[in-house]
């Protein structure tokens, strides 16, 4: 399902052109970064402890394995990660058995961030996976906290239409 993604492609920004592609296992600490690299997820735990490793790294195989999700990252000219996203294919039965795109965990590295590249990751989501994916909704949560998000996410034509609720299960001590 999202093996049919027309990737690698190009996002272009006004700082440049940057490369949109699978992540690979050789990116997974440049992943880890991304994660703590953002004080609300650091309060969840993604504080990029050498720990955390093999959960990240078997994370990371299990989205590769799922046909219905990717996990992408945004590289520069020198191959470094400096954003990344999930997504998910959910199928569904609501209006009329349409297909949602699901965006989770979009992240640019902190250094990088008020240069397009949020803008350009998100445009290709709506423009070009939405479609060739045949999702009818590209939908996202959004911590509460991050007013800034909310505000770049309504720039791009994202409504605030819903109240998300979520509940939290201990597994083996995490």
């Amino acid at each position: 399902m999202l093996r049919e993604l027309s990737l690698p492609t190009a996002l272009e920004t006004r700082d440049g052109s940057f490369l949109l592609r699978d992540a690979r296992p050789t990116d997974l600490a440049a992943l880890i970064f991304l994660m703590s690299d953002d004080p609300i997820s650091a309060g969840r735990g993604d504080v990029a402890s050498p720990d955390d490793l093999q959960l990240y790294a078997t994370a990371l195989e299990r989205i590769a394995a799922d046909p219905s999700n990717a996990l992408l990252v945004v590289v520069d000219r020198s191959d470094t990660v400096v954003g990344t996203m999930q997504l998910t294919v959910i199928p569904g039965m609501a209006r009329r058995g349409s297909t949602r795109l699901l965006v989770e965990a979009v992240r640019v590295q902190s250094a990088e961030r008020s240069k397009g590249i949020g803008g350009a990751m998100m445009r290709w989501v709506t423009d070009t996976a939405a479609s060739e994916l045949g999702a009818r909704l590209v939908q996202l949560t959004s911590d509460a906290a991050r007013t800034e998000a909310h505000r770049f996410y309504e720039r791009l034509g994202f409504t605030g239409s819903h109240i998300g609720y979520k509940y939290s299960v201990e597994v083996d001590g995490i």
